[in-house]
This record gives C-alpha cells, sequence and structure tokens, in this order.
C-alpha cells in the first residue's frame, strides 16, 4: 500500500515550485505567482456495475483502489431504479477517492512515471481532454498497470476514471502544466 510521510515533500512538488511555476510565469507573461494554475485534487473513480451480479467486485474494487492511492475509497451507491439494468436503488455500484496535498502528488508521479509508461501500445495521452475549466480527465482500461496491484491474485480487471482539478480556469495553462509535469501527451 502507498503511503506518505508528513516530514518528506514530494518530488513533484518540489520539481513544480522549482521549475514549472518560473516556467508558466515566465510563457503566459503572469506577474502574481498566485495567477500561476496549481493542482486541487484528484479525484479516481471506478464504476462497477458488474457488481449487482457479483458483489465481490466491489470489494475487489475497494481493495484495489486503496492500494493504488493509499486511501480508503468511498463505495458509491444508486440513487435510481432502472429496470433494464436490473438496477435497484441503494445497490452498490462504484468506489471513488479524493486525492489532495501529498497523496494527491504521489498518485500523480507514480501515474507518469510508473503507471502511464506500463500501458500496452502506448502512444501518448489525449490532450483534448479538457472541459474548458482547466481540468483534465483520463481514463484507463486496467488497474494491472499500477505496480501495487498483483494480478495472479486479482480476479477481476476493473478500469478507472481520473479526473486532475487544476486552479486557473484556462485549458492552455492547465495542458502546459500537466506537459512541464511530465504528463506524456501525443504529439499531433
Amino acid at each position: 500500500m502507498a503511503t506518505v510521510e508528513a516530514s518528506s515533500k514530494p518530488r513533484l512538488v518540489q520539481r513544480y515550485h522549482d521549475e514549472v511555476v518560473k516556467a508558466l510565469r515566465e510563457k503566459f507573461g503572469l506577474k502574481n505567482v498566485n495567477q500561476v494554475p496549481r493542482l486541487k485534487k484528484v479525484v479516481i473513480n471506478m464504476g462497477v456495475g458488474k457488481a449487482i451480479d457479483n458483489k465481490k467486485r466491489i470489494e475487489e474494487a475497494v481493495l484495489h483502489l486503496s492500494q493504488i492511492t493509499g486511501q480508503k475509497p468511498v463505495v458509491c451507491v444508486s440513487k435510481l431504479a432502472v429496470a433494464g439494468f436490473r438496477l435497484r436503488e441503494g445497490l452498490p455500484i462504484g468506489v471513488k477517492v479524493d486525492l489532495r496535498g501529498a497523496r494527491m502528488w504521489e498518485f500523480l508521479d507514480r501515474l507518469i512515471t510508473l503507471a502511464i509508461p506500463r500501458i500496452r501500445d502506448f502512444r501518448g495521452v489525449k490532450s483534448d481532454s479538457f472541459d474548458g475549466r482547466g481540468n483534465y480527465s483520463m481514463g484507463l482500461q486496467d488497474q494491472s498497470v499500477f505496480p501495487e496491484i498483483l494480478m495472479d491474485k486479482a480476479e477481476f480487471h476493473q478500469g478507472m476514471d481520473i479526473t486532475i482539478c487544476m486552479s486557473g480556469g484556462s485549458d492552455a495553462m492547465s495542458l502546459e502544466l500537466l506537459t512541464l509535469l511530465g504528463m506524456p501527451f501525443k504529439r499531433n
């Protein structure tokens, strides 16, 4: 399980303060350091719709997401009943985690340096997945790209959605911030 010591600064935070802030201020002509975009939180979501048939899927999703993030996930339950999907109100159908502070930086560092390069036939993440307010979303097909997951012991393969929330409100500044942090975007 990933743990974060309170006394040590994550490597990516040091890089952000030493290199990225200066580069963003120069590129966008920002006079005030508070105008520089910064990471607010990272939200990781695993939709486990197949948990309707097998309750072990939710338990395994909770275990895997807690191993990946170092934080206990929240189990999300359905709000509506949909007969076509055999879904009743109150059934567990997903898990999510909001990461902030040091855990957020550590997760992002592991995502960029360890998990993304392990994706088969990887050519880069899309650079057009911004929401217009500077937040970036991406999906992973399988949790096995994280080294914390031992796939010999895993029964189910599960994907996840990752949303990186940033201040600044501009897609261009957020793209530059993630690029300077090392996010491997596709070349157009």
